[in-house]
């Protein structure tokens, strides 16, 4: 027994002996990806759209376009009329934020249009970022706000007019933009 605690000791002491120098020399992380300054190559991901629609990109679409390619593309997760599937609800629900059960939607919580097209184009769909063209998502957007009646269905969403939809819940913030 004395015999094989002696040689578990003497394994032990090999074997830090032999690791630890080797564990001392490897980084303690391991760094994923690459650095942000490193993304200057891809303009697609360093746009920025402002509440005031500064950057947004040519393009236009209507809500008879974007209910096509929300049934393509977004009817599996946000469910038929955007009323909510596995993900959240789009639509409805406006109001709400005072009530005891608030809803956030895009058109009761979200205080600028130009931020659904940023992050349509930014995010959706999930298995595709980026993958959608500017008149696809100015359509999908008017497709959404005029769930609502935000604005008509007739109404043509583009870099001039999406900054100029005013949503129901635009001074629910402060905000550093003017309103």
């Amino acid at each position: 027994m004395a015999t094989s605690i002696m040689f578990t000791r003497i394994n032990l002491t090999l074997t830090l002996l032999f690791v630890l120098p080797v564990l001392a020399a490897q980084p303690l992380y391991q760094p994923l990806g690459q650095a942000a300054s490193d993304l200057s190559d891809k303009p697609e991901w360093n746009l920025t759209i402002s509440p005031d629609g500064e950057a947004l990109p040519p393009g236009s679409g209507n809500a008879a376009q974007g209910k096509q390619l929300f049934e393509q593309h977004c009817v599996a997760c946000h469910g038929f009329g955007a009323i909510g599937g596995s993900a959240m609800p789009l639509v409805g629900e406006l109001g709400s934020l005072s009530g005891e059960y608030p809803e956030k939607t895009v058109n009761s919580y979200w205080p600028y249009a130009t931020t659904l097209f940023d992050y349509i184009r930014r995010a959706m769909p999930p298995s595709a970022p980026y993958s959608l063209n500017s008149n696809e998502i100015y359509a999908l957007c008017a497709y959404i706000l005029s769930q609502d009646g935000i604005i008509e269905a007739d109404v043509e969403l583009n870099a001039v007019t999406l900054p100029q939809v005013t949503m129901p819940n635009r001074n629910g913030f402060s905000a550093i933009y003017p309103q």
